[in-house]
């Protein structure tokens, strides 16, 4: 299979599991979690193939702007999709289809754009690695809060749409939410963590600011799950200091790529 072929069905399954959703959601039908995960799954299989025709070099393994966002939204699939085996979070897909599907179209169209990891620099591969599943949890989260904060407003309005209908109550969304949070936390520490063990120098010229970025994105989640416990931080509390940590860490990750790898060169 090439990586034409296995992107283009990646895409036409994502594409089906979200029109799918749309016309569930648009005839007030339940929507079948099995058929979603299974259509799900394929897609994964399918993307996964794609990433490793595209992610696998004679040099090393291809971690540019586009080719990382879409490992990215391949993991986040994932873990949704694991996620809802146990928890209430089909509800995400509508949202996260459409990212994978993005995301893995344009690694397909710019395969060969950013930088290369080189290979046998496996402490380097573990940092890049534990930084890529603390993204993946975190940027749940962050759609979790969203979806929380649109699931509130409607409430207290009282004029709750279809969409969020079909959601579970809000404190079970919110304790999915800090679920999410404290996974991604735990990984996010172990990520710099290992940049600082196995990087020659974390505040060098050139990754100071991802560093800095990505530290100040640790104490804002930090922050959150301490009021939390402490303090019983929910609602509007957990939602802006989500987002606020995880812009954060966007900015840390993608903003520099993009600055290094699109501006820079012009």
């Amino acid at each position: 299979m090439t990586a034409l072929t296995s992107s283009l069905l990646a895409a036409s399954l994502y594409l089906g599991g979200t029109l799918y959703q749309m016309h569930c959601l648009g005839k007030r039908l339940a929507v079948n979690a099995n058929l979603l995960r299974g259509i799900g799954v394929f897609a994964l299989l399918a993307h996964a193939v794609s990433l490793y025709l595209q992610l696998i070099t004679d040099q090393g393994l291809s971690l540019g702007f586009f080719n990382a966002a879409s490992l990215i939204a391949w993991l986040i699939i994932a873990l949704t999709l694991l996620s809802s085996l146990r928890a209430p979070v089909t509800s995400l897909l509508l949202g996260l289809y459409p990212l994978a599907l993005i995301t893995g179209v344009l690694a397909w169209l710019f395969p060969n754009h950013g930088t290369t990891l080189v290979a046998g620099q496996s402490g380097l591969l573990v940092h890049v690695l534990l930084s890529i599943l603390a993204y993946g949890i975190l940027t749940i989260a962050a759609f979790q809060a969203i979806l929380l904060a649109i699931q509130e407003y409607q409430l207290k309005h009282k004029h709750p749409t279809r969409f969020i209908r079909t959601f579970p109550p809000l404190q079970t969304m919110e304790r999915l939410l800090f679920q999410f949070l404290l996974c991604g936390e735990i990984l996010l520490t172990l990520a710099l963590l290992s940049g600082f063990m196995f990087l020659d120098n974390m505040l060098a010229q050139g990754i100071a600011h991802k560093t800095l970025l990505s530290c100040l994105a640790w104490v804002v989640f930090g922050i959150l799950l301490w009021g939390r416990h402490f303090r019983g931080w929910r609602g509007s509390y957990a939602i802006r200091w989500t987002l606020a940590g995880f812009l954060l860490l966007m900015l840390a990750y993608f903003g520099s790529k993009l600055v290094r790898e699109f501006l820079l060169p012009l």
